[in-house]
């Protein structure tokens, strides 16, 4: 099992190409941010935390792509992701050419953690309808893979379409950069994952141990082989006891989460979060290895 880190990258919080240096130097396998485009000032749907009120870190919430760039310019192994990218707020010829520059520019090392979201008032200021959201992601996941993989690809769906285009550049990753799909855990949402993605991004590892028999069977069902599928949990907070728990079951990686603030109080916790690693991290510096791949290329 590999132990990744994630942060609500904001203006205020230390700077993801820092945080993602200092994450790669201790042996961390994967650096994730989260996205939010903006948040409306009228809010009727409640945080997802349960708390009262929103925190401050969404609505400041730095571009995903944008911040990862930064951090591939200054790494070489450790892996750059969404968690998770709200993709069908984007138009998706556009942000399939964005994660395959910076998948092409960073040497394969992207992954994209995809949500259905769960802010309506954002997603009405993008035209898109919360009650169809998860099709509607589908379909942009779908569009982006043909142009990711196909030297001419079309989409003629009920959200997405496009006639049929050259693109590139194509992702270093063939035949797509790895897709993780976050959310609670059901029939509706493995299907999906087994359809279009290559592993499972739930939020911490609640119901980990009853869920994951049916999701390698909707896997197989799929002809896809069980045993490819990538267990993701994110936004942990580690102890040994959680961490070997995740082990046993055979999540692959734990994303481990810091707070959103400045470097000297990042650090200590990113230390702290380091001593795991001799322990659980597959290899310490997170080299690149055909595992990483969804289809085994590198």
């Amino acid at each position: 099992m590999e132990l990744g880190i994630t942060i609500f990258a904001t203006d205020r919080s230390m700077a993801p190409a820092d945080l993602a240096r200092e994450a790669e130097t201790r042996g961390f396998a994967s650096f994730f941010v989260p996205e939010h485009t903006h948040i409306p000032t009228c809010r009727a749907t409640p945080p997802p935390t349960g708390e009262s009120e929103l925190a401050d870190e969404y609505r400041r919430t730095l571009d995903p792509w944008v911040a990862l760039a930064t951090a591939a310019a200054v790494t070489s192994r450790i892996r750059l992701g969404s968690g998770i990218a709200l993709v069908a707020q984007h138009d998706p010829i556009a942000l399939a050419k964005t994660i395959a520059t910076l998948d092409h520019l960073s040497g394969g090392r992207v992954v994209v953690g995809v949500g259905f979201g769960w802010n309506r008032e954002e997603m009405v200021d993008h035209g898109v309808d919360f009650t169809r959201r998860r099709e509607h992601v589908r379909e942009v996941m779908l569009a982006m893979q043909a142009l990711w993989s196909c030297e001419e690809a079309g989409f003629d769906g009920q959200y997405v379409r496009f006639a049929p285009s050259w693109q590139w550049p194509k992702p270093r990753q063939q035949p797509r950069p790895l897709v993780l799909l976050g959310g609670g855990p059901g029939p509706k949402l493995f299907a999906h994952l087994a359809e279009w993605a290559d592993g499972w991004m739930p939020i911490g590892g609640a119901g980990l141990q009853q869920a994951l028999p049916e999701l390698r069977r909707q896997f197989e069902a799929r002809g896809r082989d069980p045993a490819s599928l990538r267990v993701v949990p994110m936004g942990v907070v580690p102890d040994p006891g959680k961490l070997d728990y995740y082990a046993s079951l055979g999540v692959t990686e734990a994303i481990l989460r810091l707070p959103s603030a400045p470097r000297d109080v990042v650090l200590p916790i990113l230390d702290e979060y380091a001593r795991h690693l001799d322990a659980h991290a597959v290899k310490k510096g997170a080299g690149l290895d055909s595992s990483t791949f969804p289809d085994g290329k590198s």
